[in-house]
């Protein structure tokens, strides 16, 4: 029922007064890689450097979304697309009030990942690829997914029985198993401030 909705959008603070009162510019970076690559750790330690320099910073996880925002959503194609769909339109929503948001997603597809990026505006989103390998993240795995998903206890798990799409042109590509973490931050800080 569209004809039954209508936005104010027109008469609310634009971004620009947002990011005037902020001092910084509204930006998403979007951190996409398998499960146990680091994601979560460097978007966690990301946050707490921005914190520490004055910056206004929101953090999106994919387990902390799915236990709220998306609860009720699968693994399923159509749920993953709901999934990112719904956090992208979150994102967005802080990225216009002139956060910094951090995004940390599996987001397995391009598409997926595409999709996002259509929504939030090209122009704000960066993509960071933490490109971890495979043998390193199962290692890491202290929720043993990885293993469940190996003895088919866990369908479509990406990296295992569902598939992981590399992303062709990210801004930045960290693999965490051979830089440190205070050189990745310092990298990410680049795109940021």
């Amino acid at each position: 029922m569209t004809s039954e909705i209508y936005p104010i959008t027109d008469r609310m603070l634009t971004r620009e007064d947002h990011e005037r009162l902020l001092q910084q510019k509204g930006c998403v970076l979007w951190f996409t890689g398998l499960s146990g690559s680091g994601k979560s750790t460097l978007a966690l330690a990301l946050e707490r450097e921005l914190y520490r320099k004055g910056r206004v910073c929101r953090l999106l996880d994919g387990d902390n979304v799915r236990g709220g925002i998306c609860a009720g959503l699968g693994f399923s194609q159509e749920d993953r697309k709901e999934n990112i769909r719904r956090v992208a339109e979150v994102a967005r929503l802080f990225k216009e009030t002139g956060i910094i948001t951090l995004c940390s997603f599996v987001s397995p597809t391009r598409d997926l990942r595409e999709m996002a990026k259509e929504i939030i505006g090209e122009e704000d989103f960066v993509e960071v690829y933490v490109s971890t390998p495979i043998e390193v993240c199962e290692e890491r795995d202290v929720k043993g997914l990885y293993a469940k998903a190996r003895q088919g206890a866990i369908k479509d798990f990406t990296g295992v029985s569902a598939p992981y799409e590399e992303p062709r042109n990210p801004q930045v590509s960290i693999d965490t198993s051979k830089e440190s973490l205070e050189v990745s931050i310092n990298r990410l800080l680049s795109y940021v401030i």
